[in-house]
């Protein structure tokens, strides 16, 4: 018995020696002016990661404190800082604060509690979560806002929560408190600070139109792409995978195009450093996006933000114990659908009905016909189930004066084409120190290597679109080992598909590595100038190889070329900031000075005769050296901009800007020019009359704007005459003329008008914002084709004309469902916006237009899409089909609809365009405990495409199916046309089809757990893993591959996959 009082005494012993080193080890750095003792405790629970817990019946929160601390044990704050009735106490990770003739609850005693829980207007709360914290036990207060829990430790803490309200923590020991418990507001959501250009404002008092998506909404269904993870969450956004390809861009478009040609990509600002690579941005390592969309938000960064910013924050280190993340996942990739072809038997039938209609003998004989299972299906033989993999890490923190944040990615994506890989390597270094009281510091630096290895997959889809489903992949007899076309039975044009895919390659590297450093200095709280300098560059190699074994080449005819290219950007910025309040008033006003220097430099070759095995790194060992080419080219921009922002009550706001830049890429005398814009907003719920509506309804924010902004991404060299070099027949050196310098070569203008309406109800459930606006684009730069000489295709950038975007945004946001245990978040936007060109520098002729577009597969460089006043740009220019009385068409037979009697080019006419009128998006979450599903649909309606694959199939007479003589596959609806090939049937309405689409983009399946494997010493591993089937289906009348098509001209795509991916976060 002596033995065990002992053990105890000295474990006691131990107990208290543990306590009292801990509160000496921790060390406090923080000055304090008048401030509260709630405020100090709460800065001792950051710098320690100790909790903090007393009763507020016996803690003077209010208490001001006046002290300056460096490098103080936690045992001198807290004796310096609290009343000397009060003492303390360390007990499990937790500062215990209580009066000195109490002792720590040891958790034995239980208790019932009840009470109610009110606004502070003293109204019940219904539905308010009121839960033990640590624990499972917890109940939600009835409709008069009472609740009752039984059996509560006394040491526990209650945790009371709603959604709009500020959460309350309670001892359960708290009788008095607990019977009446009152929540305040939580206006944090009207305070919520937004990165807007140049600076931060409070979401409250922001004019112009923004939207915001946080790092939880992008990681909410993962995507490797922050691009792909944009899709659908913000209105007036459109973001549009170039191909199913694993290295695909994407294409993100703002309200609409608002260029012909040139520079319809919205500016992407990477930490303040412009020009930035959003494909290259893994979405974990995200803070925060924001999207200005409107003149009072893009006007300051001039002719940079004509279409739209993104502006990208990535996270940095917080106060407390350095956090190590883990995200990563595994994807399988499988074909969601393949176009329509014949199989050997349908082939083989519809080969010897071609033969005999000209007269000729049958291919197959009856026994030679093969049968069903017996068939090459081409597709099938080039595509493949593919996986891939993602994996980031990442360690942040922040201790004393100097936060950081480190992150290193891998991503090996498999494509669903033999042969397509992506690889990419990525690293993250961010961090900031306080190096004085004053002066802050931050640098942040990333790096990205991507690799890209291709056969020629385009090609390969091309060929297994036409060859005979009736030959085989591989000919023993063949030198190359492929099966050769020819033979009377396949396309000669066209080698092996699964040859191109294989022996083809088509390499690219991208090194890239960005470094910005940033130094901000306090002359007063109110004043503020901070510089950015930032260094980029961008380093590119192309290498493509022709082993000539697809198609049994001479040896002597293996190429390939190489090119490479080096891009650098130098960026400096300054920014004087002024931010002071003056009793009612604010004003915010910003000086800004920027620098922006681009350089590219590139060269090119290629050559035959590579010696085996040399690859593309041989081309200057090739026997014959073919089109050298070298590059270089320079651009600068120099800008000045200042903005004002006043504010009065928070109740009426003002915004007005102006941006003078110049840019070396245009004519002399227009190098320069000013944008301006302004903006007004009203913030209805702080008028006197509106007060008593203020609990149900906290924001009601009316905001209008109007602005100018430019564009003059045009290339280097624009408005001077360029030169290409070449070699005439004897080989000597020449000189042609390439582009014409424009010497008149000025800015492409947009003005804009937005008005607006943000609004929030039932105590923020419900939020969302209303946008209408109006965008004039005056002077638009295009090429044009000017006849010098021979040469018929030079080009001169030129201004040619006006266009017009207007429409109407709307986006909400609910939690219809908030309990204790299952909660549901639902966001919907839908926009609508139509496209129109105004003017064309054409002359007066009803009937000029621009061409535009990609080609088709059938005619000369032939292209039916154009540029014409009164239509939207990139519209189908095509004829008006006849049909028969069963509605089928009639081949080239075309509606005369001028008139003359003829059908001539006069008869075309604009049909439909490929961007949609009307785009929406829907996403929901649900959580129940520690589940949660979620999933994310878009819709398009209105958007049209030309179907390339039907129309290039269309002919299948003799003529049309035998040609170069041999054969070439085709598909049944082809087959039930039956044309043959007359005229410029291919010009036919009748091939541009209504793409509407709804698309799943994703249904995630997720578990989010914590303390796995915690002890006494350790918080333990805390996570989620998640199940994901990305673009499971897509409901449309659309017959080709997939209806949401880049160019509006479907032809041999790379088709999306449907992925199933399994992953797994982990926080340790």
């Amino acid at each position: 018995m002596n033995n065990r009082k002992s053990l105890l005494r000295l474990l006691l012993l131990v107990s208290f020696c543990l306590a009292t080193v801990t509160l000496h080890a921790q060390v406090i750095n923080k000055t304090f002016k008048n401030e509260t003792l709630k405020t100090v405790l709460k800065e001792v629970e950051q710098q320690t990661g100790l909790s903090v817990i007393y009763k507020t019946d016996e803690v003077n929160e209010n208490k001001r404190i006046t002290a300056t601390f460096k490098n103080a044990s936690l045992d001198e704050v807290l004796n310096k800082v609290l009343d000397k009735d009060l003492t303390y106490k360390l007990q499990n990770k937790m500062i215990v604060i209580l009066k000195k003739t109490q002792k720590p609850h040891d958790g034995s005693t239980k208790k019932n509690i009840k009470g109610t829980v009110v606004d502070d207007k003293g109204e019940p709360i219904i539905g308010a979560s009121v839960v033990v914290k640590g624990t499972s036990t917890g109940i939600i207060t009835d409709l008069d806002g009472n609740y009752t829990i039984n059996e509560v430790s006394e040491d526990a803490w209650i945790s009371v929560s709603y959604i709009g309200y500020q959460s309350v923590e309670l001892r359960a020991a708290d009788s008095k408190n607990l019977l009446r418990i009152v929540l305040k507001e939580d206006t944090k959501v009207l305070d919520e600070v937004v990165v807007v250009g140049y600076g931060v404002q409070k979401k409250s008092d922001i004019t112009g139109s923004v939207s915001s998506v946080k790092s939880a909404e992008l990681l909410s269904a993962p995507n490797a792409s922050t691009a792909q993870a944009l899709q659908g969450r913000v209105a007036g956004v459109v973001v549009q995978n170039s191909s199913g390809a694993p290295s695909g861009s994407a294409t993100i478009r703002i309200r609409g195009a608002n260029s012909l040609t040139y520079g319809n990509d919205p500016l992407i600002i990477i930490d303040g450093v412009q020009d930035g690579n959003i494909g290259s941005l893994n979405p974990n390592q995200i803070e925060s996006i924001e999207v200005l969309k409107d003149a009072a938000a893009l006007s300051v960064y001039g002719s940079k933000g004509a279409n739209g910013v993104i502006l990208v924050t990535t996270k940095n280190g917080k106060t407390g114990k350095p956090q190590v993340s883990y995200n990563g996942f595994v994807s399988f990739d499988e074909v969601r659908k393949t176009l329509p072809a014949l199989n050997a038997k349908e082939y083989a039938l519809l080969m010897n009905e071609a033969q005999e209609e000209n007269g000729l003998n049958p291919v197959f004989g009856p026994d030679e016909i093969p049968l069903e299972g017996n068939s090459t299906d081409w597709q099938d033989k080039i595509f493949r189930n593919a996986v891939s993999q993602s994996h980031n890490i990442s360690i942040s923190g922040a201790k004393e004066s100097i936060s950081y944040f480190i992150a290193g990615g891998y991503t090996n994506k498999d494509g669903i084409v033999q042969n397509t890989n992506f690889k990419q390597y990525t690293f993250r270094a961010n961090f900031k120190v306080q190096a004085t009281s004053r002066l802050n510091l931050s640098l942040n630096t990333f790096a990205s290597y991507d690799e890209t290895h291709n056969g020629d997959y385009e090609q390969a889809i091309n060929a297994a679109l036409q060859w005979s489903p009736t030959k085989r992949i591989y000919d023993p007899d063949s030198e190359g080992g492929y099966t050769q076309p020819g033979g009377g039975i396949g396309p000669v044009s066209l080698y092996n598909p699964v040859g191109y895919a294989l022996e083809i390659v088509d390499d690219k590297s991208v090194a890239s590595f960005n470094a910005s450093l940033m130094g901000e200095y306090k002359f007063w709280d109110f004043l503020k100038l901070s510089s950015l300098f930032s260094y980029k560059t961008h380093s590119d190699t192309n290498g493509y190889f022709d082993n000539q074994r697809v198609n049994n080449g001479d040896i002597r005819d293996i190429n390939g070329s190489k090119a490479q290219s080096r891009y650098i950007a130098l960026q400096s910025t300054s920014i004087l900031t002024f931010d002071k309040a003056f009793g009612d008033h604010t004003v915010q006003a910003t000086g800004v000075y920027e620098v922006l220097k681009d350089n590219y430099q590139s060269t090119s070759a290629s050559s035959r005769g590579i010696p085996v095995g040399m690859g593309y790194n041989g081309v200057q060992f090739g026997s014959i050296l073919q089109a050298p080419w070298v590059e270089y080219s320079t651009t600068v921009m120099q800008s000045f901009m200042g903005r004002v922002n006043y504010s009065y009550k928070n109740k009426y706001m003002f915004s007005g800007s102006i941006r003078y830049d110049g840019a070396s890429q245009l004519a002399e005398g227009n190098k320069y020019d000013n944008f301006t814009a302004f903006s007004l907003g009203w913030n209805l719920m702080e008028e006197k009359f509106m007060k008593r509506l203020k609990d149900m309804v906290p924001e009601f924010k009316i905001r209008g704007s109007y602005g100018t902004v430019g564009n003059a991404a045009v290339p280097a060299y624009s408005s001077h005459l360029k030169f290409y070099p070449g070699m005439d027949d004897s080989g000597n050196p020449t000189l042609a003329i390439s582009d014409l310098g424009n010497e008149n070569l000025k800015w492409e203008k947009t003005t804009t008008w937005n008005a607006g309406l943000d609004f929030g109800f039932l105590n923020g459930r419900i939020t969302g914002g209303i946008d209408g606006y109006f965008r004039k684009t005056d002077d638009l730069l295009n090429s044009v084709k000017i006849p010098v000489g021979t040469n018929f295709n030079a080009q001169m950038t030129q201004n040619i004309g006006s266009l017009e975007n207007y429409g109407m945004e709307f986006s909400i946001n609910a939690k219809p469902i908030v309990t204790k245990d299952f909660t549901w978040d639902l966001s919907y936007n839908i926009t609508w916006n139509h496209n129109e060109i105004t003017k064309l520098t054409g002359g007066d002729d009803s009937d000029y237009y621009v061409e535009a577009g990609d080609k088709i597969s059938r005619g000369n460089n032939t292209k039916v899409q154009a540029h014409k006043v009164g239509y939207a740009a990139n519209s189908f220019y095509v004829y008006q089909q006849v049909y028969d009385e069963n509605g089928k068409p009639i081949e080239n037979m075309f509606v005369d609809r001028n008139g003359n009697g003829t059908i001539d080019s006069g008869d075309k006419y604009i049909y439909k365009k490929p961007a949609g009128d009307v785009l929406m998006g829907l996403t929901s979450k649900m959580q129940y405990k520690n589940f949660d599903f979620s999933f994310s649909l878009r819709a398009s309606l209105n958007n049209y495409v030309y179907y390339d694959f039907l129309s290039n199939k269309a002919n299948v007479s003799t003529s049309g199916l035998f040609s170069n003589n041999a054969y070439s596959n085709t598909s049944a609806e082809a087959v039930a046309l039956g044309f043959s090939g007359q005229g410029d049937y291919y010009m036919s309405d009748y091939f541009i089809h209504n793409a509407s689409f709804l698309r799943c983009d994703n249904i995630t399946l997720g578990y989010s757990f914590q303390n796995l494997w915690k002890t006494q010493t350790y918080k333990g591993v805390g996570g989620r893993v998640y199940a994901t089937v990305q673009n499971p289906f897509i409901i449309s009348k659309y017959k080709g591959l997939d209806p949401e098509v880049k160019s509006g001209i479907d032809a041999n795509p790379y088709p999306r996959a449907m992925t199933f991916l399994l992953g797994l976060s982990l926080q340790f």
